[in-house]
C-alpha cells in the first residue's frame, strides 16, 4: 500500500502509543490515503481522468494537509456516500480516521496550524443484532468438524470448540502458546495487546487434549514448536487458514458461509453463555476482553421465543373476566 512519512508516523504512534491492532491500523491508513487521493482529485492537483488508485500521495507532507478544511472534509464524506456507496458504518469509521489522524496532526505534533477534523460529525448507525448460530446449528457444527475425514480434524475440531466455547477472537486463537494454557487455564493476548484469563470448560480440555497427542507426532518448524496450532507445513496456522477451515466446516454442516464467518463463532459463544448459562453482562464482558460494557450489550439481546415466554410469564396472561 502507497504511503507518505507523515502517514508512517501516525502509523507507528497508534501501534506503540495506542495499542491500536494491525488490522486497525491498516483500515486507518487507508482511509487517509483514500482522503488524499479524493482531495487532489477534487482540487485539480490530478487529472480528472487518472484511476482513483494510481493517484500518487507519496509527496502529502504537512503543508498539504494544513490546507484541507471542514469543508474538504465534508465533501469526501459525501462522495464516499454518493459515488461509493459505503454505508453510514464505514463513512463513521472514515470519519473516526480522519479525526485521529488530524488531532495527531494538530494537537501531537503541532505540524498544522487548525484541527479541521475537530468538529467533524460521525453518520448515524444503527444498531444491528449480530448473527449468531443457534444452538442446534452449534451442536450440529461440532459434529461435522469431528467425524470430518480431513486429516486435520482434530486441530479442525479443537479450534472451533475454543471459538465457540470462550469466544475468542482469530487473531488470539492464532496466537495461543502451548505454554499459554495452565491447568484449566488459557491465557491470551486481545486488542491493545491486553492479556486476559480465559477458563476452560471439560470440552476444551478434551480437544486440546486430543488435538496435542495427534500434534506431537508432526515435524514442527523451530520457529513454530510452541505454537499451539500447525499447519501442514509445520508453522504456526495463519489467519486465512482458519478463515478457510472455518468454512470448510460451516459449508459440511450445511450453514450459509455468505452469512456466517468466523466472527460469527464469537457472536455465537457469547449468545449461548447470555441465553443459556445466564451468564452476568459483566463476567461476560470480562470474557470477552471488551473495553466497554456498552460492547457486551449487544449480545443481550433476546429471540422471538424469549419475547412471546416473557409475555406468557406476565400474572395477567391467564385473567379471564367471563370466567367469574
Amino acid at each position: 500500500m502507497q504511503t507518505f512519512p507523515i502517514l508512517d508516523l501516525y502509523c507507528n504512534y497508534m501501534v506503540a502509543a495506542l495499542g491500536r491492532s494491525e488490522n486497525t491500523v491498516n483500515e486507518y491508513r487507508y482511509d487517509i490515503i483514500s482522503f488524499a487521493r479524493f482531495y487532489k482529485l477534487d482540487h485539480g492537483l490530478v487529472s480528472s481522468d487518472t484511476e482513483f488508485s494510481d493517484i500518487d500521495v507519496s509527496d502529502c507532507d504537512a503543508r498539504f494537509f494544513n490546507k484541507v478544511t471542514t469543508d474538504d472534509l465534508l465533501a469526501f464524506i459525501i462522495w464516499l456516500s454518493r459515488t461509493r456507496k459505503q454505508s453510514n458504518a464505514s463513512r463513521a469509521r472514515h470519519v473516526a480516521s480522519l479525526r485521529s489522524f488530524f488531532k495527531y496532526l494538530h494537537s501531537k505534533k503541532h505540524l498544522i496550524d487548525n484541527n479541521p477534523a475537530y468538529d467533524l460529525e460521525t453518520p448515524k448507525v444503527g444498531k444491528r443484532l449480530p448473527k449468531y448460530l443457534t444452538l442446534e446449528q452449534s451442536k450440529n457444527l461440532l459434529e461435522a468438524a469431528y467425524n470430518s475425514p480431513k486429516e486435520s480434524n482434530e486441530r479442525d475440531y479443537c479450534m472451533l470448540t475454543l471459538f465457540l466455547n470462550c469466544g475468542m477472537r482469530l487473531s488470539e486463537l492464532r496466537g495461543i502458546d502451548i505454554n499459554n494454557i495452565k491447568d484449566n487455564t488459557l491465557t491470551v493476548i486481545g486488542k491493545g495487546n491486553k492479556e486476559r484469563t480465559i477458563y476452560l470448560n471439560d470440552a476444551c480440555l478434551k480437544a486440546i487434549e486430543d488435538w496435542m497427542n495427534v500434534r506431537s507426532t508432526l515435524k514442527i518448524k523451530p520457529e513454530a514448536k510452541n505454537a499451539l496450532f500447525i499447519s501442514k507445513r509445520g508453522t504456526r496456522i495463519s489467519d486465512d487458514m482458519i478463515q478457510i477451515t472455518i468454512k470448510r466446516l460451516l459449508t459440511e454442516a450445511g450453514i450459509d458461509t455468505r452469512i456466517y464467518s468466523v466472527h460469527k463463532l464469537r457472536h455465537t459463544a457469547a449468545t449461548l453463555m447470555y441465553k443459556y448459562g445466564h451468564v452476568d453482562i459483566r463476567n461476560l464482558q470480562l470474557i470477552l476482553g471488551h473495553q466497554s460494557v456498552s460492547t457486551t450489550q449487544i449480545y443481550t439481546h433476546v429471540d422471538e421465543d424469549q419475547l412471546h415466554s416473557a409475555i406468557e410469564s406476565n400474572p395477567l396472561a391467564n385473567f379471564d373476566p367471563d370466567s367469574k
